[in-house]
């Protein structure tokens, strides 16, 4: 498990004794701000930690979904649109509206830590969204994964997102063409 600084002092009681628990080897210090009981976390957990109000979006889901075999160079985070700006060199951040950034949201179990992703239904949505901003073959290879799942999917869910966003005649038009 991981933990803030002040989790910590809280934890063990004290600015110094968290300093003398890394010393003795029962804490470690991950990275600023990031402490745990373990040696090593995985990015995963602390980009988790680090953005609790974010969600897991783009070519993380995709990837972490196993849409995709292409293992992202960053990970992709969605905020809220009047959210600061992310400054982490291993996160592209997305901007998204308030109302629809916690739609689809889900706690996924990821190499064994907790984290918050959009489903595969909402994912859906976002690639046709996004499908200008991907290349062709990326795209496609996300499409045909889709084709090969889509009776697992709830396809109402799909709707409803897409009615939900902005362009959704573009979205809708996208999935009737492309998907369905």
């Amino acid at each position: 498990m991981l933990y803030t600084y002040a989790q910590s002092v809280e934890r063990y009681g004290s600015k110094y004794k968290v300093k003398k628990a890394i010393e003795d080897g029962l804490l470690f210090r991950i990275e600023k701000g990031v402490y745990s009981e373990r040696k090593y976390a995985s990015g995963e957990q602390i980009i988790s930690m680090k953005y609790p109000h974010a969600v897991f979006t783009m070519n993380s889901a995709f990837y972490y979904h196993g849409l995709t075999d292409v293992i992202p160079d960053l990970y992709y985070l969605a905020t809220e649109y009047s959210a600061a700006p992310i400054t982490d060199k291993r996160v592209k951040q997305v901007f998204e509206n308030s109302a629809p950034l916690m739609m689809g949201a889900i706690d996924m179990e990821y190499n064994g830590n907790k984290i918050c992703v959009y489903s595969k239904e909402r994912m859906l949505v976002e690639l046709m969204r996004n499908k200008n901003k991907l290349s062709f073959d990326y795209y496609k290879e996300i499409l045909l994964n889709y084709r090969k799942i889509l009776d697992e999917l709830d396809i109402s869910l799909i709707e409803d997102y897409a009615y939900d966003m902005p362009k959704s005649n573009m979205i809708m038009k996208g999935l009737r063409l492309e998907v369905f």
